[in-house]
């Protein structure tokens, strides 16, 4: 092979790479589903769950989360027994992240007015890549249970 070829065939190559790249992934395209938060029992601390759903080729992460209920709001996973804060949760491309009781959750601390049943709370869920997504939560009673 001359110079010429092997430059050719490196610039065919590099291109088709490229290509192939753009063709199959897209951008998290993520959505909410089932938020709710338990009506807390004292103004100190509250959860609340939901699924995010990301039918996007590309993978992402929520980051962080703001409400006017409370300025410190935390992520939290369950590994086992114990409850621990964490930076990020994955939300893999094509499938979801799900918070419930007993396992990922969204902790509210400090509340500034505690919630009854029946009232809504405003959260915005901010992620790595995807725009923030703005939810509106219904307080449930204490015992809600989601049906599976």
């Amino acid at each position: 092979m001359n110079r010429r070829t092997t430059l050719a065939a490196a610039l065919t190559l590099a291109a088709g790479l490229t290509l192939a790249g753009c063709g199959g992934d897209s951008a998290p395209q993520l959505k909410v589903a089932d938020p709710y938060m338990p009506q807390p029992v004292d103004q100190n601390m509250a959860g609340a769950y939901f699924t995010v759903k990301n039918s996007g080729g590309t993978a992402d992460k929520l980051t962080s989360v703001t409400s006017d209920l409370s300025k410190d709001i935390t992520i939290h996973k369950t590994v086992g027994t114990k409850m621990e804060q964490v930076n990020s949760l994955a939300i893999p491309a094509g499938g979801e992240l799900r918070l419930s009781r007993g396992g990922n959750h969204l902790m509210f601390m400090g509340l500034k007015k505690k919630p009854a049943e029946g009232d809504k709370v405003t959260v915005e869920l901010h992620f790595a890549t995807a725009d923030p997504i703005k939810v509106t939560v219904p307080v449930k009673a204490v015992t809600y249970a989601p049906k599976k």
